[in-house]
């Protein structure tokens, strides 16, 4: 990292002000993906998914079984 060399405390104190925004920044940033990843793993959430991928291999299943003729196999007794 490159040293930067300050002529006054006006440049200091500008540069100061700018890191804590930052830092401020990062921190809100921080605040927003953790509500995301809660919103992500919530019960709710979690069923719609589950459900939502049953349902897609469902008919990704019967759309393939009748593309290709596949039948269920039936066994007699």
């Amino acid at each position: 990292m490159k040293k930067k060399r300050y002529t006054n405390f006006a440049e200091i104190d500008r540069d100061l002000k700018i890191l804590k925004l930052q830092t401020e920044i990062d921190k809100e940033e921080v605040k927003l993906s953790i509500d995301q990843v809660k919103s992500n793993i919530s019960p709710a959430s979690l069923f719609s998914s589950l459900f939502g991928s049953v349902v897609q291999r469902a008919l990704i299943l019967k759309a393939s079984s009748k593309i290709f003729g596949l039948r269920k196999l039936v066994s007699s007794k």
